[in-house]
């Protein structure tokens, strides 16, 4: 069984997957300098109302294993500690 850590980031992947067209359409609309103030200024307020785990940098590369958040095997996703 998956400890806290590698559910939360499993939640967080998935978070960030369903909203990720959105928010970047945001994003675009927010750092666009040739539309006006007022429409960036919108965009930037609807991109403070997403939650906590739809910005990508949530998402970390953890063990599926041990849930230890340094030296992952990409190809794998374990860390060097476990047993490949």
């Amino acid at each position: 069984m998956p400890n806290a850590r590698v559910l939360r980031d499993i939640k967080a992947r998935n978070i960030v997957k369903a909203n990720e067209v959105l928010r970047r359409a945001y994003l675009y609309v927010a750092r666009n300098e040739t539309l006006s103030p007022q429409v960036r200024h919108q965009a930037q307020l609807q991109l403070n109302t997403f939650g906590k785990y739809t910005r990508p940098t949530t998402v970390k590369n953890r063990c599926t294993e041990s849930g230890r958040g340094r030296g992952i095997i990409s190809e794998f996703a374990l860390c060097r500690v476990c047993d490949l």
